[in-house]
C-alpha cells in the first residue's frame, strides 16, 4: 500500500458542504470524487439552528466547506455548530474551507471603542476545535496572524488575470493596459495584479472615509488606455462606480473590473448595470439569484479542491501558490 492508501485507511477524508454556497460545494466534491456527507440543518421557530451529521466521522479528516455570505450571521452559526458537533464526534482533524470569510474588513482598530471583529471571528472558530483553515483572498493578509492554527491563504486573482488573456481582452506587455486601484489602500493589490500583465498601475485619489460616486483625481496616466479596476470584493458597487467615473473622466478608452468576491449588497446590481463597464469578472465564491448583465463568473472549484488535497496529504501548497502574490 502506498502512503495515500494508508492515509485513507487510517483517517478517511470526508466532506461536509453547508448552506452558504451549495453549488460550489458540489463542484469541489465532484473534483475530489468524494460525496458530501448528508448533513441536516434545521431552524427552530425562534431562529435557533440544529445540525445533525448523517454518518460517523470518528477518526476522519473532515473538511467543512462554508461560504460565510448573506445571511452572514446565520451561515456563521451554522458553521460554528457543525464544528462543535464534529469535535464531539471524535473527528481526527477538522478543517474549515471558507471561499468567502465575512467580517474580514474589520481587521484593525481605527477609532475609539471600535471592535476588531476579524480577530473575534478567529477566536470563535478556534474555540470550536478547528485544526486548519483554508481561505481565499482575505481582505487583508495579516488576518492569518489572528489564528493559532495553520492558515492556507489562496488567491484567485491569477485565475481572473488568465481569463482576460485567454479571451483576448489583454495580453502581456500590452502598452494600452493600466491596472487601477480604487483607492490608496488597494495599491499593493493593483501592483500585484499588474505583474501578471507587466502593466503599470494608477490610483483613484479617493480620500474620504466613505466612498461616494463623485469624480476624483487620478494618480497615473489612463488617457486612451484600457483599464482594469481591481479589488478584492464588490459590495454595494459604490467604490466601483466612483472608480469607473473617475477613470472615464481621465480619458480612459475602456474600463473592465476584476474582483474575487461579488457580495452585491443592496442595489449593487442596478448600480453596476448603469456603468460604462465592458465586463465585470468575478469568481463564484458567493451565490446570488441575479447578477449584473456584464458579469462573468470564474469558478474557484479546482483551486479549492487542490488546496484541500494538499492539506489532506500533507503536501506543500507551492504548486498552487507559485503564481500567487507574495
Amino acid at each position: 500500500m502506498n502512503k495515500e492508501e494508508i492515509l485513507e485507511l487510517m483517517h478517511p477524508m470526508k466532506l461536509i458542504g453547508l448552506g452558504g454556497n451549495p453549488a460550489l460545494n458540489e463542484k469541489i466534491a465532484a473534483i475530489l470524487k468524494k460525496p458530501l456527507i448528508e448533513t441536516a440543518v434545521q431552524h427552530f421557530s425562534d431562529g435557533e439552528i440544529q445540525v445533525n451529521i448523517g454518518e460517523s466521522v470518528r477518526g476522519c479528516d473532515v473538511f467543512v466547506i462554508q461560504s460565510i455570505q448573506d445571511p452572514v450571521n446565520e451561515n456563521f452559526m451554522e458553521l460554528e455548530i457543525t464544528l462543535d458537533a464534529l469535535h464531539r464526534a471524535s473527528a481526527h482533524r477538522v478543517n474549515v474551507v471558507v471561499p468567502y470569510l465575512a467580517y474580514s474588513r474589520s481587521d484593525t482598530k481605527t477609532r475609539s471603542r471600535e471592535p476588531i471583529t476579524a480577530k473575534l471571528v478567529a477566536n470563535l472558530l478556534q474555540l470550536t476545535g478547528m485544526d486548519h483553515l483554508i481561505a481565499l483572498d482575505l481582505h487583508a493578509s495579516q488576518i492569518q496572524g489572528f489564528y493559532n492554527v495553520p492558515v492556507d491563504h489562496l488567491h484567485a486573482l491569477p485565475l481572473l488575470g488568465q481569463y482576460f488573456m485567454d479571451n483576448g481582452i489583454v495580453s502581456k506587455d500590452d502598452d494600452d493596459l493600466v491596472i487601477v486601484s480604487p483607492d490608496h489602500s488597494g495599491a499593493k493589490l493593483a501592483r500585484n495584479f499588474g505583474q501578471i500583465f507587466n502593466a503599470p498601475i494608477a490610483i483613484v485619489d479617493q480620500r474620504h472615509a466613505r466612498y461616494d460616486e463623485d469624480v476624483h483625481d487620478m494618480i497615473g496616466d489612463v488617457k486612451d488606455k484600457k483599464c482594469i479596476v481591481v479589488d478584492d470584493l464588490i459590495d454595494t458597487g459604490s467604490r466601483i462606480a466612483s472608480s469607473t467615473k473617475s477613470v472615464m473622466a481621465a480619458g480612459a478608452k475602456k474600463v473592465y473590473v476584476a474582483a474575487t468576491h461579488a457580495l452585491l449588497s443592496q442595489d449593487a446590481t442596478e448600480v453596476l448595470n448603469e456603468l460604462p463597464i465592458e465586463q465585470i469578472v468575478v469568481t463564484d465564491t458567493i451565490k446570488h439569484k441575479r447578477y449584473p448583465d456584464r458579469m462573468v463568473r470564474i469558478s474557484v472549484d479546482l483551486l479549492l479542491a487542490r488546496g484541500i488535497n494538499c492539506v489532506y496529504n500533507d503536501r506543500s501548497m507551492h504548486s498552487i501558490n507559485e503564481s500567487d502574490f507574495k
